[in-house]
């Protein structure tokens, strides 16, 4: 028996489906919140509304138009299972920005020697912008990243140097986890 990573139910034939970006094995009672995701050995005889490959699905013009945009970058997304692709996601482009980024600017900002609103007229930005960035309060939007990232020369994406969460104690006594072990209740 495997653990619904979800609702933490035993079920003995899980289904892989995505949610947010995220690929969870559920049981069939959790399906309904996210995508089912095909695998190479499961058959394509049973198509649901929630199946991500393109034989048998309803909506083919809408996920073979968003195919073409994407050039390069979507034949990565093409598995080895022939022609059966996967919808593509809108996080499957989005890179992560570091958990730190807030410490990553301003310290890339000292070194240069630059105050907060010298840094915001090089940049063509306003100061409140570069002090709610740099204590953390706002994420840059893509653009302000990418100026951020050129004139400071610093990489705003990836993970931080030191991961505190490495050895995180938690989960069932079967060692595996589940979305309740993580998420705090605000009751």
């Amino acid at each position: 028996m495997v653990q619904c990573e979800m609702c933490g139910a035993e079920t003995s034939s899980p289904k892989t489906i995505k949610v947010e970006g995220a690929k969870l094995d559920v049981c069939s009672n959790c399906t309904d919140f996210g995508t089912e995701v095909r695998t190479q050995d499961s058959g394509s005889s049973t198509s649901t509304k929630y199946s991500t490959g393109s034989s048998g699905a309803s909506s083919g013009g809408r996920s073979g138009s968003g195919s073409g945009s994407g050039g390069a970058s979507g034949s990565s997304s093409s598995s080895s299972s022939g022609g059966s692709r996967r919808r593509r996601d809108m996080f499957d482009d989005m890179d992560d920005i570091a958990t730190d980024y807030d410490e990553r600017i301003r310290r890339a900002r000292e070194g240069k020697g630059l105050s907060q609103s010298d840094l915001a007229n090089e940049l063509n930005e306003k100061a409140s912008l570069i002090r709610k960035l740099e204590r953390g309060d706002t994420l840059p939007s893509d653009q302000v990243q990418s100026k951020l990232e050129r004139f400071l020369d610093v990489s705003l994406t990836g993970e931080a140097e030191a991961p505190e969460d490495a050895e995180w104690e938690g989960g069932s006594s079967t060692g595996s986890y589940t979305l309740g072990d993580v998420v705090k209740r605000k009751d």
